[in-house]
């Protein structure tokens, strides 16, 4: 898979989606609320309008799932998967750790994916059998020698129900969690990409909110499946873990099994 036109494409969405969102950051613009009561902006929904524009002239045939404007079915056997701005709410509070996700699945495998921040001028560009890169510059998971030294993310406890909050908070308590992080959304995933925290944990995500990181992850070296060590694809059901030194997956699927 030479992946070479669509990596051109993916990029072209992104730097669409940047001009759209930039105008909007700390504009004091409005929110709405969604059906989920997640927040939605004009920045969101300007951003997936005008990937959806550039798709629909390069690539018709292809399928579009976007986080704002639904499912277009396309009959190539491949989709598009778009998240215009993951971290909504950090974008409403100003901070600059949202990003745009862009992914494209063959047969509900992520084969591609970019996570675009675009105030800071940050990307992570991931693609099936070679390296993520970061800047232009390959970018590499570390090593992490024990789950006690692992420093560890996740958006929020408030997008845990109980019985995965409890879950969560067993593999918190074997990590070094005096550095455990939370907030961040897709960003934590770029961070573990490029090597400066090693795990991030969540659950709940929908298809656009984790499509983008698989590619991006593992062309770093990392690892990423669901909580109990399973490949993510399109079917997959929303907890995903994220290991930057794939020598942990077994430790951490096993700690978030150990709840009392």
């Amino acid at each position: 898979m030479r992946l070479d036109t669509e990596l051109a494409i993916a990029l072209r969405l992104a730097d669409a989606a940047g001009d759209a969102i930039r105008p909007h950051f700390r504009a004091g613009i409005a929110s709405e609320r969604k059906l989920d009561a997640s927040p939605v902006t004009i920045a969101d929904r300007a951003a997936e309008e005008a990937m959806r524009r550039i798709l629909k002239a390069e690539v018709p045939r292809d399928g579009v799932i976007g986080e704002e404007f639904g499912t277009d079915e396309g009959s190539s056997g491949r989709s598009w998967v778009l998240d215009p701005i993951d971290g909504t709410v950090s974008f409403l509070a100003g901070r600059p750790i949202f990003g745009t996700l862009i992914a494209l699945l063959v047969d509900g495998w992520p084969v591609l994916g970019v996570i675009d921040q675009p105030i800071l001028g940050e990307r992570w560009i991931g693609a099936s059998g070679r390296p993520t890169l970061f800047g232009g510059k390959p970018a590499h998971t570390r090593a992490c020698r024990e789950l006690a030294d692992a420093a560890l993310a996740t958006t929020g406890p408030q997008y845990f129900d109980d019985h995965q909050g409890d879950h969560f908070m067993a593999l918190a308590a074997r990590t070094d969690h005096r550095r455990m992080m939370m907030g961040g959304d897709c960003y934590n995933y770029g961070l573990l990409a490029s090597g400066h925290i090693d795990l991030v944990c969540e659950a709940g995500l929908k298809l656009h909110d984790w499509a983008a990181l698989v590619p991006v992850v593992e062309g770093a070296g990392g690892t990423m499946c669901d909580w109990n060590g399973d490949p993510l694809h399109a079917a997959s059901e929303g907890s995903v873990l994220a290991i930057g030194d794939p020598a942990r997956l077994e430790d951490v699927v096993e700690a978030l099994a150990c709840h009392h």
